[in-house]
């Protein structure tokens, strides 16, 4: 496997797999962020490389190129990349670590000669420790010669790498974002909703994190019908509809949310989801007032 690498990106995601690669062995080239300041702190995190505050044919002095910049700003990378190119990239591997887009988004560096493809480790990345790579999932996609090596290194770091089609990239990280950045927003919430009712954060948080961790335990060990609980997974409307009656003087995206994520816990949880999706607009939704855009009753 080549081992020479550079990283586009040094974000979150740059630093820590920069590395990871570098305690396996790898050597570390060109790292690049939007100036030179960064790019040297990502260079002492990371332990190696040369910094670069821009992206010019110097750059291209590695074998192996992880592009992970956010994903709004690929196409500003590609185009730069390809532009600092004055000879053919052939015999280069080019793989982005965005969950969303495929190797189509590297088209311009593939025109150049280079093979193209895409790694997505399903991990959260704080930007503070680097998080352990093992077990975790590598969704992979492109030419087959960048997934081959995007395979092997997926393997040297203990993740399990799946290929998978560019067109289900989309889907695959909205289940991602729903699994991680939904459900801390929810969790948010109800340390918000704790908060308003005069306890400490601290407390809310010390409080809730210990119940949604059981259900999430419960979750993996007796399966999700099992493990769900509250007055849904009993079919008490009452009690739904006092929620939703409690919520009214939140913002509305408090209640709206609420109510939305009822329905979703009855289509995937329930035996029954068309039963008791209707009767939940029965006796809660249809008699109660709607919330207008800007909170409170319509």
């Amino acid at each position: 496997m080549p081992n020479v690498l550079s990283i586009v990106g040094a974000g979150r995601v740059g630093r820590a797999l920069g590395r990871r690669f570098r305690e396996l062995g790898w050597k570390i080239g060109p790292v690049v962020t939007t100036n030179e300041s960064t790019a040297r702190k990502a260079v002492r995190f990371i332990g190696s490389g040369l910094p670069f505050g821009r992206i010019s044919e110097a750059v291209l002095a590695a074998e192996v190129f992880l592009i992970c910049t956010p994903d709004d700003a690929i196409d500003q990378a590609v185009s730069d990349l390809a532009q600092a190119a004055s000879a053919s990239l052939r015999g280069r591997i080019f793989l982005h670590t965005s969950g969303a887009q495929g190797s189509d988004v590297l088209q311009a560096l593939k025109e150049r000669g280079a093979s193209v493809g895409s790694m997505h480790p399903l991990q959260s990345f704080s930007g503070v420790a680097v998080p352990s790579f093992e077990g975790r999932l590598f969704i992979l996609e492109g030419d087959m010669q960048a997934v081959r090596v995007a395979r092997k290194m997926a393997r040297s770091l203990g993740g399990a790498p799946i290929r998978l089609a560019t067109e289900k990239k989309p889907l695959y990280h909205a289940a991602a974002s729903m699994a991680a950045g939904h459900v801390l927003a929810v969790e948010e919430a109800a340390v918000q909703m704790f908060a308003s009712l005069g306890i400490k954060r601290r407390l809310a948080v010390r409080s809730l994190l210990p119940l949604t961790r059981q259900v999430l335990d419960n979750f993996e060990s007796l399966g999700p019908r099992s493990a769900w609980t509250g007055p849904l997974s009993r079919g008490d409307f009452k009690i739904v509809r006092a929620h939703l009656d409690a919520l009214r003087d939140s913002p509305p995206e408090f209640a709206q949310a609420y109510e939305v994520l009822s329905r979703l816990a009855l289509r995937v949880l329930s035996v029954r989801p068309g039963d008791l999706l209707a009767e939940m607009n029965k006796t809660v939704l249809q008699s109660m007032p709607k919330i207008n855009a800007m909170g409170g009753k319509a």
